[in-house]
């Protein structure tokens, strides 16, 4: 007789039980070091008298981040000595991390900036590298029907963190630290995230690494491959969120060039209502995905995704007004929020959790293709010839082929919940 199937956890258990809770401190140490290697470093740069072309020589320094898949096979092979193959890495990444981090702290851009770049390539590097493990680590702990929720805590505190090395940052390195001290505040921080590394489970039923660096490389390729409909999964993991990427390309131009707001207004709308409206649909997202499944989930916050991006069709052909703008932006945030929890988990679903370092960073890597490659060179061609309302029309459109693609393949996604 087969065992009867577990009832949806309740939202609060789903968040605070140990697999998923511990995920909110460690989306905070993924988040934290990236605006400190990026933004932040060019405002302390700027404010310190470094050239205009020295800081956009400093963009480079992420690098890293783009490329991280070409050593996740040797995080999927190795195991370092103490607490096990995902933890392990998440731990000597951190205090590497929290280390550099405050060596930057130490040195000036305008005394030092070779140093403090070089410096920051080893953190981004470390950054990169703790991504990797801990999206390795979130897809081997978490159940399925934990994924979504996984997802969303992890994009809060991802956020929180973002917030925390960007904005706050720089107020605390203007008006109370200085610079140097701050860096080494934000150091301190990224120690912290030892801990919960430390207290976050292993695994319930963790997978044998690959035996070989070769079977490393090459397994997680040869494993996916051979699944039916392999070729079709990869172009939905493109397609999912295109229309998304094509509207959220522009948005920022289009609110104040097309729709006439001052920066002020959009920063105040786009930045503070936009991320809380993402971190609610994310979580919201969680709770959803573990009730409905996560193809229907998936069916229905893509379908949401799509039709939110009328919300800046009707900003376009309408008068100004803030509330509009505020609505728009809120809708769209939230329903983009929602799709990525769905979207993440459906990327932790199909690893395997032999190679998932490597897979998950390989899938992240493609999902990035059309908001990069399509959505950012074809965007402005399309406002330019047909204008405004005509190109978010049209994001609504180009959603759709992903919608008809996720339907063909309905049966490969339920799979995965039973898998």
């Amino acid at each position: 007789m087969s065992a009867r199937p577990e009832a949806p956890a309740a939202a609060s258990s789903l968040y605070t039980n140990r697999r998923v809770a511990p995920l909110l401190a460690l989306g905070f140490a993924s988040g934290l070091p990236l605006a400190l290697t990026s933004g932040t470093l060019q405002a302390w740069a700027t404010v310190d008298g470094v050239s205009l072309q020295a800081i956009g020589f400093l963009t480079l320094v992420g690098s890293a981040y783009t490329l991280k898949f070409l050593w996740a096979p040797l995080m999927d092979r190795y195991t370092p000595p103490l607490l096990g193959r995902r933890r392990g890495w998440m731990v000597v990444t951190q205090l590497l991390l929290a280390l550099a981090i405050m060596a930057m702290g130490l040195l000036s851009p305008s005394e030092a900036l070779l140093p403090l770049a070089l410096i920051a390539v080893f953190v981004a590097f470390c950054s990169s590298s703790q991504d990797i493990a801990f999206d390795a680590y979130r897809t081997d702990v978490l159940r399925k029907e934990e994924r979504g929720a996984g997802a969303a805590v992890s994009v809060l505190g991802y956020r929180l963190a973002m917030l925390v090395s960007g904005g706050l940052a720089l107020v605390i390195a203007d008006s109370w630290l200085g610079w140097g001290n701050m860096y080494v505040l934000m150091g301190g921080l990224m120690a912290l995230a030892i801990l919960a590394t430390l207290w976050a489970p292993e695994p319930e039923t963790p997978a044998a690494a690959p035996r070989t660096l070769a079977e490393a490389v090459t397994g997680p390729l040869v494993e996916f491959f051979r699944r039916p409909g392999a070729i079709v999964l990869l172009v939905l993991i493109v397609l999912y969120k295109l229309g998304d990427a094509f509207a959220g390309s522009l948005s920022t131009a289009f609110l104040i060039r097309g729709a006439g707001f001052s920066a002020t207004e959009v920063g105040t709308i786009n930045k503070v209502l936009g991320l809380g409206a993402t971190i609610i649909g994310a979580l919201a997202g969680g709770s959803l995905l573990a009730k409905l499944g996560l193809f229907r989930s998936l069916m229905l916050f893509g379908l949401l995704q799509a039709v939110s991006n009328l919300g800046f069709w009707l900003l376009a052909i309408s008068p100004k007004s803030i509330l509009l703008m505020a609505a728009a932006v809120g809708i769209e945030n939230l329903c983009g929020g929602m799709g990525t929890a769905a979207f993440v988990a459906l990327l932790m679903g199909l690893c395997d959790h032999r190679f998932s370092a490597t897979q998950f960073a390989l899938l992240s890597a493609l999902s990035a293709v059309g908001r990069t490659y399509l959505a950012g060179p074809l965007a402005p061609p399309m406002v330019e010839n047909y204008g405004w309302p005509t190109f978010f029309l049209v994001t609504v459109a180009i959603a759709l082929p992903g919608m008809v693609l996720l339907w063909w393949r309905r049966a490969d996604v339920r799979a995965l919940d039973q898998a």
